[in-house]
C-alpha cells in the first residue's frame, strides 16, 4: 500500500480541520495510507516573508528533520506551503551544501493536493457530486509559485452536476498575501473588495480555493459585508457525495 505524509498546515489545523479530514478521506478511498508526523509545525513562510531568515531557517531545519524520519510523498492542501518547501527552503540554505541537499530531498517529495491527485496518481474523477454553480479562484502561490492551475480545474470539471463558471480576473490576488495583509491592510482590503465583487458577478453561491489563506481572508470579507455566499477548499468539494 502506498503511504503519504500529510503536511496539514497551520490554518487547516487551527481553523479548517474539515479540509484536512476531506484530504484524508479522499486519499483513503484511493487506497493510500496517510500518516501524520505530530512534530510538524508551521512551514515558516510568514517568518521568511517578514525577512526573519534566521528564524525561518530554524523552522525549516526542524521540518526537514521531522520528515526525514518518514517515507513516501508529502501531500499538503496548500500551494503556499508547497511553494515554501520547493523554492524558499533552498534559498534559505544557499551556500550550505549539506542542508541544501536535505532541503532538495524534501522539495522533491512535496506535492500540493490537487497536483498529487492528477499528476502523481492520474486521478481526475473522484465521483464527487455537486448540483449547482461553482467558481474557482486561482490562489497566488498555487498558480504562479508552483504553476498548478490545470489540475484543480480538471478535477472540478469532472464533478457530477456542477456547473463551473469562470471567475473574472481569477488570477488576481484576493488580498491576503500572507503578511502583506498585515503590513498593507488598506491595499489588502481593496483587493478583497474587488475579489468579492468578481465573485458576485459569477452568480455562483460557492467559491472554490486551494489555499486556506484565501479561504480565511475571503470568508472574513463576506462575513463583514453580510454576504450569503461561501468559500470552500477544493478538498471538501471533491469529497462531497
Amino acid at each position: 500500500m502506498t503511504t503519504v505524509q500529510l503536511f496539514v498546515t497551520c490554518l487547516v489545523d487551527s481553523l479548517f480541520p474539515q479540509t484536512g479530514e476531506a484530504v484524508v478521506d479522499i486519499l483513503h478511498r484511493l487506497g493510500i495510507r496517510v500518516e501524520f508526523p505530530r512534530e510538524q509545525t508551521c512551514c515558516g513562510q510568514p517568518t521568511f516573508n517578514a525577512g526573519l531568515r534566521k528564524d525561518a531557517r530554524a523552522i525549516a531545519e526542524h521540518t526537514i528533520k521531522v520528515f526525514e524520519k518518514t517515507e513516501g510523498d508529502i501531500v499538503t492542501p496548500s500551494g503556499s506551503c508547497a511553494h515554501m518547501f520547493r523554492h524558499n527552503y533552498p534559498e534559505l540554505f544557499e551556500g550550505d551544501s549539506a542542508w541544501l541537499l536535505r532541503a532538495g530531498a524534501l522539495a522533491a517529495r512535496t506535492y500540493e493536493f490537487t497536483e498529487y491527485l492528477v499528476d502523481k496518481l492520474g486521478v481526475t474523477d473522484l465521483g464527487a457530486q455537486w448540483y449547482g454553480k461553482l467558481t474557482y479562484h486561482s490562489s497566488c502561490h498555487t498558480l504562479r509559485g508552483i504553476k498548478v492551475d490545470r489540475q484543480p480545474r480538471v478535477l472540478l470539471a469532472h464533478i457530477k452536476g456542477a456547473t463551473l463558471v469562470e471567475l473574472p480576473h481569477a488570477d488576481e490576488c484576493c488580498g491576503f498575501g500572507g503578511i502583506m495583509s498585515v503590513e498593507h491592510p488598506e491595499l489588502s482590503a481593496e483587493w478583497l473588495k474587488r475579489k468579492i465583487s468578481n465573485f458576485e458577478a459569477t452568480d455562483s453561491p460557492t467559491l472554490v480555493v486551494t489555499d486556506a489563506g484565501c479561504l480565511m481572508h475571503i470568508t472574513g470579507g463576506l462575513h463583514r459585508q453580510k454576504k450569503t455566499q461561501r468559500v470552500m477548499h477544493i478538498a471538501e468539494i471533491l469529497n462531497h457525495k
